[in-house]
């Protein structure tokens, strides 16, 4: 090979390497550019729990053919054990969908998915028993019965670990706020639902719960039972430990700002742990990406002048 030619390609694959690297940093400050500006879209524009659950009454009354006919198909294969009829409908109010009919539609969208995936075997069937295209065929219909099988699962349980992870970082300024609240003599209802109009904007998911918990307490439901019921809906450990706090707080007398402040603190620990955590798990996440993106573009950088010298000495 001609040096010169040789040369070029060195050339190239330096450009390319730095290219890679442009485009891997590009990337990632994309991200966090993306993700900011969402973060401040959301502090300043953030709707209402009242107006995201209206916009979702108009959406669904946009789409109401079609959620009738999924509603339809999902009654007639409704789970008819109330146990798990129950399962099902505390899976979905943790994946944010609070209506009634939820429980159908669910249902009549995985009776609806499977439909279209043995459908659609069915007309692959004959390119799979006939050879033709490979195995593209067979691996197309797997494909097709592994989402209708697993999508709305796999959906569901998107929308419950984002919502969860509101849940946990929103938890210990929830707490914070009504100590603050109870020590300034309010009771515990009345404290409730003064933090929920403060974190209305910068929690909203967490605020909906907390307006049904309110809703609740108004109605007449028992503390003990309404704060259980707002620990099961959220779905996380620490809403269970502050139901299980306030009930036993209730049960011995004992003072409720003392506990709450007690509590508070301990999660405030714990957030503080957590962060830790994240902050120790760094240099094991950022393994992939400097071998990826810095290290190619580092070998590049040391290697290729040399390789240039040296192939500039051997032409002459």
């Amino acid at each position: 090979m001609d040096p010169f030619q040789l040369q070029q390609i060195i050339t190239a694959a330096g450009v390319l390497l730095i290219a890679a690297s442009v485009a891997g940093a590009a990337v990632a400050v994309g991200g966090q550019v993306r993700r900011r500006g969402l973060r401040r879209a959301r502090l300043r524009n953030a709707p209402t729990p009242a107006q995201a659950l209206s916009r979702h009454g108009r959406d669904r009354q946009l789409g109401r053919r079609l959620t009738a006919g999924i509603e339809r198909l999902g009654q007639k294969s409704a789970v008819q054990d109330p146990a798990k009829l129950s399962v099902v409908r505390m899976k979905l109010m943790r994946a944010g969908f609070f209506n009634r009919e939820a429980v159908g539609i669910y249902l009549g969208a995985k009776a609806a998915a499977m439909l279209a995936a043995t459908a659609g075997t069915v007309l692959l069937l004959p390119m799979m028993l006939g050879g033709k295209g490979g195995m593209g065929p067979t691996a197309l219909a797997l494909t097709l019965s592994g989402v209708a099988l697993l999508g709305p699962d796999q959906v569901l349980n998107g929308r419950r670990r984002m919502r969860e992870q509101e849940y946990t970082d929103g938890f210990p300024d929830l707490l914070d706020l009504l100590v603050a609240s109870v020590e300034a003599g309010l009771s515990l209802d009345a404290a409730v639902s003064r933090v929920t109009d403060e974190l209305a904007r910068r929690y909203p998911n967490l605020v909906i719960h907390l307006r049904f918990l309110t809703l609740e307490l108004r109605a007449g439901r028992g503390r003990k039972d309404a704060w259980l019921g707002f620990a099961d809906r959220l779905g996380i450990d620490d809403a269970r430990a502050l139901a299980t706090m306030l009930r036993q707080a209730e049960d011995m007398g004992t003072s409720l700002g003392e506990t709450l402040s007690v509590f508070s603190a301990d999660m405030r620990v714990k957030r503080m742990m957590r962060a830790e955590e994240r902050a120790l798990a760094l240099p094991a996440k950022l393994t992939v990406p400097l071998i990826l993106f810095i290290f190619p573009c580092l070998l590049g950088v040391l290697l290729l002048p040399a390789a240039a010298r040296l192939m500039d000495v051997l032409g002459k």
